[in-house]
């Protein structure tokens, strides 16, 4: 198995925040509705209830977030994907789901400081003052799908690989210094 690398190779910026591409993150995508064993299923793979509409759940390293009625992003170490999927596979059997291994098409980053908010209020139509933490966006930043939440005094956004670039862009041009709201 080769090592797995990050869109970016873990490009950083400091600027009025500080905006880092978070390496390697397992992700899977969970579609199910109506599965009476889903809540057990996703509790064995990341430790969390099922969240409520646009939350995410988090427990350490893992969590499980609200993508849409039927849809959840479950978060697991990259390592762990493989047994998160047979896990899955096995709580599930015969009911009618789908849990497809999105780790290498997305990209994560974090935003903080005390001013992150403001990074991302210049791209995203969020009210991040009504933002409750546990609260997960789904978005745009500028012309490009995100998602977001607020944790740990800052922000985690997930977006596409196939536009992380053009994603640090933005997060490191909405952070320069002098360009504070």
């Amino acid at each position: 198995m080769s090592n797995p690398v990050s869109a970016l190779n873990g490009a950083s910026f400091q600027g009025f925040a500080s905006i880092r591409e978070f390496g390697p993150l397992g992700m899977i995508t969970l579609r199910a509705k109506g599965v009476k064993a889903l809540d057990k299923a996703v509790k064995a793979v990341t430790g969390t209830k099922l969240p409520a509409q646009r939350r995410i759940e988090v427990n350490g390293d893992r969590a499980c977030g609200w993508m849409s009625p039927d849809e959840y992003l479950l978060i697991v170490p990259y390592a762990e994907v493989r047994d998160a999927l047979a896990s899955l596979a096995k709580a599930l059997a015969g009911e009618h789901h789908l849990a497809v291994d999105v780790s290498d098409a997305r990209a994560v980053f974090r935003i903080e400081g005390e001013k992150a908010a403001d990074v991302l209020r210049k791209l995203s139509p969020v009210d991040f003052e009504k933002l409750e933490p546990g609260e997960l966006r789904r978005t745009r930043a500028a012309q490009v799908a995100a998602a977001m939440w607020a944790q740990d005094g800052g922000f985690t956004l997930v977006c596409f690989r196939s536009v992380a670039a053009y994603v640090m862009g933005l997060l490191t041009h909405s952070a320069q210094p002098g360009s504070e709201l």
